[in-house]
């Protein structure tokens, strides 16, 4: 199989709006065939999901309200990577702030991204196991439950349709083939 060049250049940048998480691009670019058109996009720091394991049977999981949905969503500790900070620096921190626990064993899975239609928002997945819970420390503005779920009822919510969320069911089916042995 042959591969064309499928590659857009940019023409022409524009900033449309900048926020403290987000901002949004609008770019004129130029097509494969010589054509012109419009990309929007939203541009993104990338973030750091830990799928962390306090045993091989359980996960460790937070409940909070999603105010896009405007409505509550089960997921796996996750945060946003501070600008100059590792991945793996964001998923040490994110995992103590949101849930109070250190892992002593650290374990990058996979990168992806999650919406590559409008986004380049990149989101590292960690298997964090060893844990030792010494508190947490939210930041100001956040709320959420932490608590400890068997990977068999975790895997349940996610055929029910209780867990939806997209980082979390991907994390959750890695967990599945982890401790099967198969990952």
């Amino acid at each position: 199989m042959s591969e064309r060049d499928l590659t857009e250049h940019p023409l022409e940048l524009k900033t449309v709006y900048r926020g403290k998480l987000l901002h949004v691009q609008e770019d004129t670019v130029r097509l494969p065939d010589g054509s012109t058109s419009r990309r929007e996009y939203i541009v993104h720091p990338g973030a750091a999901v830990m799928l962390a394991m306090p045993d091989p049977q359980s996960v460790i999981m937070e409940r909070q309200y999603r105010y896009p949905l405007r409505a509550h969503v089960y997921e796996l500790p996750a945060g946003k990577i501070d600008a100059g900070e590792s991945p793996l620096d964001t998923a040490k921190r994110e995992l103590l702030e949101e849930t109070g626990y250190r892992a002593a064993d650290w374990r990058h899975l996979l990168t992806t991204y999650p919406v590559v239609g409008y986004s380049n928002e990149r989101i590292e997945l960690y298997l964090a196991r060893e844990l030792e819970y010494v508190g947490h420390r939210l930041d100001d503005g956040e709320f959420l439950d932490v608590f400890t779920l068997s990977l068999e009822e975790a895997l349940a919510w996610v055929r029910s349709g209780r867990i939806c969320e997209a980082k979390t069911v991907m994390g959750l089916l890695l967990a599945e083939k982890i401790v099967a042995g198969q990952w």
